[in-house]
């Protein structure tokens, strides 16, 4: 373990620092903690595709407000981890499993820094993917909070067969390291304007997530290859198939949520014993980059979540 870069754009609580850990297939992985002393415990945050530790500095400011500490991740392929592509622009995975060899080093660290336990796990979009197969192979958390967790991708009826057989006949006809239909090499939060965003309904946190990558263009992502695509819709698909996992799960979802598959989440949650959803009125995707009262509606629910569950 090293010391990584933490940029100052993060807008985190004083004291963060950032580690390099390798996984332990060789890949290079970056974490970043603060709040290392709180008293209440150590939230793992999973950050979603595209995202790196610095989108998450101010939601530990919010955690350590509330008694908390945070480890955010860049999982191999994004922020400042090993790309895993000669073009650093495209997002890549050959298996989705792949990123629990990230969780399994994070653990490792979190367990060799002497983090505050207990610990628990907020996990964005992607990162709720790869929390629930976490969770499904022993993830030691006393609970999690998923925000739009990435359940299933939100596509039409009639494009979804067409991205199932695309993206499967991609690999053995050779061009499943292409760039998905549809998307650029330009990472979303730069190519898109706020009017049309589907992130966030605000304008400072739009700004911030812009200045983060207008300041440093390496921790940008754009679009998915054709192979991540595969990956992706294997594993929302097979993750459906099983029942939930016992450890309590609270869901906050956007009700002007456009990116990922809703009616996916809402079954998973329904099917939860120990969950529940909480649907925000005009929320989009980015609940912990909403407006003020949106997320003060969720780093309070979090955090009397994870009270409730010490």
């Amino acid at each position: 373990m090293t010391s990584a870069p933490l940029f100052p754009q993060a807008d985190g609580p004083e004291g963060g620092v950032a580690h390099w850990l390798t996984a332990s297939d060789g890949v290079r992985i970056r974490v970043a903690v603060w709040g290392q002393d709180a008293p209440k415990g150590t939230v793992l945050l999973f950050p979603g595709r595209t995202e790196y530790v610095e989108k998450y500095g101010r939601a530990a400011r919010d955690l350590a407000a509330r008694g908390y500490a945070t480890v955010a991740i860049d999982w191999r392929g994004q922020g400042l981890a090993a790309r895993l592509q000669p073009n650093p622009a495209l997002g890549h995975i050959v298996e989705f499993t792949d990123y629990q060899l990230d969780v399994a080093a994070v653990l490792a660290f979190v367990r060799g820094a002497g983090l505050p336990a207990p610990l628990y796990l907020l996990a964005h979009s992607m990162g709720g993917c790869i929390g629930l197969r976490a969770l499904y192979e022993g993830l030691g958390v006393q609970a999690a909070c998923f925000t739009a967790p990435m359940l299933g991708i939100k596509l039409s009826p009639p494009l979804r067969p067409i991205a199932w057989a695309l993206t499967t006949i991609s690999k053995p006809l050779g061009f499943s390291n292409s760039i998905s239909p549809g998307q650029t090499e330009t990472t979303y939060v730069l190519r898109s304007g706020f009017a049309e965003n589907d992130l966030t309904t605000d304008r400072g946190m739009f700004d911030y997530m812009q200045a983060q990558c207008q300041a440093h263009p390496e921790l940008s992502l754009g679009g998915p290859s054709l192979a991540w695509l595969n990956a992706a819709l294997r594993e929302t698909r097979d993750l459906s198939l099983r029942p939930a996992p016992a450890t309590p799960c609270l869901t906050f979802l956007g009700t002007a949520e456009n990116i990922v598959d809703v009616p996916r989440i809402t079954a998973r949650m329904d099917s939860w014993t120990n969950g529940r959803t909480v649907m925000v009125p005009g929320a989009r995707h980015e609940i912990m980059m909403e407006t003020e009262a949106t997320r003060k509606l969720a780093f309070d629910g979090m955090a009397r979540f994870f009270g409730d569950h010490p």
